[in-house]
């Protein structure tokens, strides 16, 4: 069991038999004496991969989802799906793009991963912090725009559209946060 006092940022929750993960937290302090402190959480259920906010008292208790996290391998993608196979057991799993969602912008052939399993079916993904892609399309630089940390928008291998700084060229390869698609530095 798990209560509020647990939560944060990337916590995973049982409420009414869905698994939630938590992508922000708030807590809400009472102005009058006896109130309750609240929890606001906003949270995307692992199963639908919909978003949600929720509220719920301080000192709620919750199960831990049966979630477990098998490295994995990503094979292809095909009209309908995106396709995965277990590192140990070679079995192949296969999820929609609702159920990988963003994350489907850092896919890159052969690249090994967590496979998330929700009572031993395959839910979702979990992609390392840090990629490094290639630049594949980005606006040349013109002399005197970096002043003042200007940036550009770069298109990825993956497809996925970074802000990144005037002196990143195409073919370049950077390193990007996968949590909120960030430019980090260039890689070696």
């Amino acid at each position: 069991m798990i209560t509020t006092s647990d939560f944060k940022k990337g916590t995973r929750f049982e409420f009414e038999d869905v698994p939630w993960q938590i992508l922000d937290i708030a807590v809400q302090s009472p102005t009058a004496r006896g109130g309750g402190t609240l929890v606001k959480l906003k949270c995307r259920n692992l199963l639908t991969g919909a978003f949600s906010a929720k509220t719920f008292k301080s000192g709620d208790k919750f199960q831990e989802p049966d979630l477990e996290l098998r490295t994995g391998t990503y094979l292809y993608r095909d009209d309908e799906y995106f396709h995965f196979m277990d590192s140990e057991s070679y079995e192949q799993y296969s999820l929609t793009e609702a159920e990988v969602g963003d994350q489907r912008y850092y896919l890159v052939d052969n690249m090994e991963l967590r496979v998330q399993l929700y009572n031993s079916r395959p839910i979702g993904i979990d992609v390392p912090q840090t990629m490094v892609l290639t630049i594949t399309d980005t606006e040349p630089a013109v002399r005197g725009d970096t002043v003042n940390a200007v940036t550009k928008a770069a298109t990825l291998e993956t497809g996925l559209v970074v802000q990144v700084p005037m002196f990143c060229e195409g073919g370049q390869r950077i390193k990007v946060d996968t949590r909120d698609a960030r430019y980090l530095q260039r890689a070696d």
